[in-house]
């Protein structure tokens, strides 16, 4: 009897250490997945896509690549390519599609993990461009997210923001009001609304974003990688239908 009880301990025993490597093998093969995500996301002004960029990025362990981040560490670092950068800003004029592909090209370079894009590419053409460089690099793109906000939404987002005239403090009467009207709550200074969250600036933005992305989403959906959001309500909630359709992505 006794040998029989030692018998099935050991059987049990080996069926706990087999379902424990399964796990573990599983765990690894989520990882390698998930490291090997190459995402952009795209998003009118107000959408909240930079901060749904920062929770992807740190949930699945992949870099964010902001254009305008790329472009002030360029210009703060001094590099080549910052100098260059620099002189075309300094000139009011746009920074152009080439040198920023060779930004995004040089920062993307000895990354060990996947990434997600933010704020570029914007035109069809910066998407033809960009498609080339990643598959020049045999690293393709493996989807695309388009956060959806109707234009109503986004314009009464846009035009409730505020920031302090004294310290550059931000805040937004819907999501993150003062605690007292009208004033900073980290100085006291009086909060004030920027040129570009006036109503008819902000509908004149929505209106060149719609034509300029517009194409560039055709462009992705015709390649079967375009991935849209619906991006109102709670940001949690916006983060759940974001995650669930990365999973489709990974495992389609």
């Amino acid at each position: 009897m006794k040998g029989k009880e030692q018998l099935a301990v050991g059987r049990r025993r080996s069926r706990a250490l087999a379902t424990e490597r399964r796990g573990q093998g599983t765990a690894i093969a989520t990882a390698t997945a998930y490291c090997q995500l190459r995402l952009v996301i795209l998003g009118p002004p107000g959408s909240g896509k930079g901060t749904q960029a920062e929770r992807i990025a740190s949930q699945y362990k992949i870099h964010r690549i902001s254009s305008g981040d790329l472009l002030r560490k360029g210009i703060k670092e001094g590099t080549e390519l910052g100098k260059k950068a620099k002189a075309t800003v300094e000139k009011g004029a746009l920074v152009p599609d080439s040198l920023m592909l060779d930004l995004i090209r040089e920062c993307l370079e000895g990354l060990r993990n996947g990434f997600i894009l933010d704020g570029f590419p914007r035109t069809l053409q910066q998407g033809k461009e960009l498609e080339g460089m990643l598959n020049e690099g045999g690293t393709p793109l493996s989807g695309v997210l388009s956060l959806e906000v109707e234009e109503k939404v986004l314009v009464e987002r846009l035009t409730r923001r505020r920031i302090c005239s004294h310290c550059g403090a931000l805040f937004n009467l819907l999501f993150s009001p003062p605690r007292e009207e009208g004033k900073c709550d980290r100085c006291g200074g009086s909060l004030i609304q920027r040129e570009d969250d006036r109503e008819e600036t902000v509908r004149r933005r929505l209106m060149v974003y719609e034509k300029e992305t517009s194409p560039l989403k055709e462009f992705y959906r015709g390649k079967s990688l375009l991935h849209p959001v619906g991006g109102e309500g709670e940001i949690q909630d916006v983060g759940i239908r974001l995650d669930q359709r990365i999973q489709k992505i990974l495992y389609p």
